[in-house]
């Protein structure tokens, strides 16, 4: 029976080949990578700026409808004031007709809360 003997330089050559192979699939994926993001980029710049823009105008917005609301707070706390003025001077020049509506309106009141 004959023995074979392997030689020590085929392995390494063998080993030399997958490295190779390895080292040029390595260097594809990079490629490809590469390729995939530089075409996304574009896109992702695009609609990196359309968000941009539309937080922008939904801040625009916010911002208009703070000064809106602020604005009519101050009318409405005007309002209020005005109204207790109102009532306070109402109760002060008639006194008694001031009690008569009280109670009429408690009156009401407990008539239409009150459980049947």
């Amino acid at each position: 029976m004959e023995t074979t003997t392997y030689d020590r330089g085929v392995g390494s050559d063998a080993m030399r080949a997958a490295e190779n192979v390895i080292g040029q699939a390595g260097g594809s994926a990079h490629g490809a990578i590469d390729r995939v993001s530089d075409a996304a980029r574009p896109g992702v710049e695009r609609l990196a700026s359309g968000a941009h823009h539309a937080v922008d105008k939904i801040a625009g917005y916010a911002g208009q409808a703070v000064d809106t609301l602020n604005s009519k707070s101050g009318q409405l706390t005007d309002t209020g004031a005005r109204l207790v003025d109102a009532g306070r001077d109402y109760v002060r020049a008639n006194p008694m007709m001031s009690v008569g509506i009280g109670i009429a309106a408690g009156y009401v009141l407990s008539r239409l809360f009150t459980s049947r």
